[in-house]
């Protein structure tokens, strides 16, 4: 097999030791990097690369000393400017004798609809630049009303126009899909004006029926222009073809609502939007993102106080009771209040430390209803970019939650611990199917790991990687020494590839899952075990460490754990996954569980709002549209 040298942009993250945060003399650094990863000591794993020394060798002149590669980055979202539709093409066009769509056949209503087009000369609609390309290509090929009969509405257009207006209920925005009503009449005073305001109806409600038509398949943003870190494939749409299905069936509001995802956990967001809709905000609010420490003051410790000791059982109010009744109005976090908190956070699951953060706020005083809106209309454009159908079975990777499962068969088989990226690590959204499990495997170390974090080190120690269990190759795969080459040379492009053997001491520990994808993101093991203990898990350089590894495998090749257990006494293999597995790398800080409960989670890297500038950036090119 090839193995992924210098495509991996993921690595977990290691405790860095006293000694090196303190900045030990050079001699000291290198014995200890010796034991950790090249010299005497050998059954003691860690998890990952260490950081570059503190001292940092002066890099010979030319050899790109400052060079680094850096991480995706975010971009201002800019919507796709509305264009307005150019009938002209419409009205200039002479009548066929025999129609361009092979399959149109003119109604009763064609001779009027070819009379009403004079009526769209000076009609200012505007739209998205491919809508009213297909507007114009649809009618030109089929010159026929969808939405009208006679001289009023038919029921297909009374039915759109309904879907349309509950657009919210699917956290769209009602107003990007509005259409003026022509009022109905039976007077004909006027054929011509009525004919005229009928088929600027025809075509407003044609344009807003494709917009809520890509919307519900595909999102009101393309992921993709927001940051490097979103991957999400185009979801293809004919709009002529959805007009053309229109125009031949009388189940819009069916055909229309099988444009959403359709999946229980689209529906479980459904049911959890009413649901805030129709409720009251918190009666207590406190500030999500507050963080206290002991000897610090806020004006939001005594609201969460209040919950407390709203919420106390006998056990804690027998043992803080009277001691929180005197401070339940202290805007300072006295030391008398810590052992409190500790043992409110452990009564809840967490480490109990004592600190006041973001997670603790969250369980004591859950999330205010406006962040659970915008957190639940966020999952629900996000679920957009992904397939209606998720699979069966599926592992779903869920950041915020610092969670994977595996799925099947609408059970989750299994759910365990992940590490995600660091905020500087980030961890990419997007989807892609399993392929391989490795035994034993090799670590291919990134580039920008080499670059970042190897080349200042080597520069004055090239012949380390050799100590350190590391192979280099050259572009044609060669193995070469590491003391052989004048890494002092190069800067952000480096002819080198370098991987990590199998050893207790990989990075990757005992196996990795593998779906090659552009981002080099994958499941693995790691030795670094300690960090499943912690609450808030982004600590790796972006791919996604599993608390039980072996479990996952087994799954994923619809096996068990003993035979995973029997693999891996066997030293480095492969093993392809032989079933279509379609893996999940997602991100939603709400989320159902399998039985329709939403869950809620911090926004690790400040994505939400970043979508939400995005959807607001679309908001503002649609505002001014007819």
């Amino acid at each position: 097999m090839k193995f992924l040298r210098n495509k991996a942009t993921a690595m977990p993250v290691m405790a860095i030791t006293a000694t090196l945060a303190l900045g030990a003399p050079q001699a000291g650094a290198q014995g200890l990097f010796d034991m950790l990863f090249g010299g005497g000591i050998k059954h003691q794993p860690q998890g990952e690369f260490p950081p570059p020394p503190k001292h940092k060798p002066k890099a010979p002149a030319g050899g790109g000393g400052g060079v680094k590669i850096s991480s995706p980055s975010y971009y201002t979202y800019k919507a796709d400017k509305l264009v307005r539709v150019d009938f002209s093409a419409l009205s200039a066009a002479p009548q066929p004798a025999t129609p361009q769509d092979a399959a149109f056949v003119p109604s009763a209503t064609g001779a009027a609809f070819h009379d009403a087009i004079a009526g769209l000369s000076d009609y200012e609609l505007y739209a998205e630049p491919d809508i009213a390309k297909a507007l114009i290509a649809y009618y030109s090929a089929n010159p026929d009303f969808i939405w009208v009969s006679g001289t009023g509405l038919n029921n297909r257009a009374q039915d759109a126009v309904r879907v349309l207006g509950e657009a919210a209920s699917y956290g769209l925005t009602p107003a990007d899909y509005t259409v003026d009503v022509p009022a109905a009449s039976s007077s004909s005073a006027d054929d011509a004006a009525k004919l005229k305001e009928l088929v600027r109806f025809e075509m407003a409600l044609s344009a807003r029926v494709l917009r809520y038509t890509r919307d519900a398949q595909s999102g009101r943003v393309d992921p993709n222009r927001m940051t490097g870190y979103y991957d999400f494939p185009a979801k293809p749409l004919d709009m002529a073809g959805v007009l053309k299905t229109l125009a031949h069936t009388q189940e819009v509001r069916t055909y229309l609502e099988s444009r959403h995802p359709q999946n229980a956990e689209y529906q479980a967001l459904r049911v959890e939007l009413e649901s805030l809709q129709a409720s009251a905000e918190n009666e207590i609010v406190v500030d999500p993102k507050l963080l206290l420490k002991p000897g610090q003051t806020s004006p939001e410790l005594p609201k969460l106080l209040s919950l407390i000791a709203r919420n106390l059982d006998d056990d804690m109010g027998g043992t803080y009771g009277e001691m929180l009744s005197r401070l339940v109005t202290s805007e300072v976090y006295v030391p008398e209040l810590v052992p409190l908190i500790k043992a409110v956070q452990q009564k809840e699951g967490m480490k109990g430390d004592g600190v006041i953060g973001p997670r603790t706020v969250a369980l004591l005083a859950g999330t205010s209803k406006a962040d659970r809106l915008l957190k639940v209309e966020v999952a629900l454009e996000e679920l957009r970019w992904l397939p209606s159908d998720l699979g069966s079975p599926r592992v779903f990777i869920n950041q915020p939650a610092f969670t994977a499962s595996y799925i099947d068969n609408g059970q989750e088989q299994l759910k365990t611990r992940a590490v995600i990226g660091r905020v500087t690590n980030q961890t990419a959204f997007f989807y892609d199917q399993i392929k391989q499990v490795d035994f034993h495997p090799y670590w291919g170390v990134p580039q920008s790991i080499i670059v970042n974090e190897m080349l200042p080190r080597l520069r004055s120690d090239p012949g380390y990687l050799d100590r350190a269990g590391y192979e280099v190759t050259d572009s044609r795969g060669k193995r070469i020494p590491s003391s052989a080459v004048n890494w002092g040379a190069y800067g952000a492009n480096i002819p080198y590839n370098v991987r990590q053997q199998p050893s207790e001491a990989n990075a990757l520990g005992e196996l990795k899952i593998l779906f090659p994808n552009k981002h080099a993101i994958y499941m693995h093991d790691t030795p670094q075990k300690s960090f499943f203990k912690q609450d808030m898990r982004a600590l790796s350089h972006g791919c996604v460490r599993l608390q039980d590894p072996r479990g996952m495998a087994a799954a994923v090749l619809g096996t068990s754990v003993d035979y995973v257990a029997e693999k891996l006494k066997h030293g480095h293999s492969t093993e392809d996954v032989t079933r279509k597995i379609p893996v999940y790398v997602a991100y939603f800080t709400a989320w159902p569980d399998m039985s329709g409960k939403v869950e809620y989670f911090n926004d690790v890297y400040d994505r939400d709002s970043r979508l939400k500038q995005a959807l607001d950036a679309t908001e503002a090119v649609r505002s001014p549209s007819s």
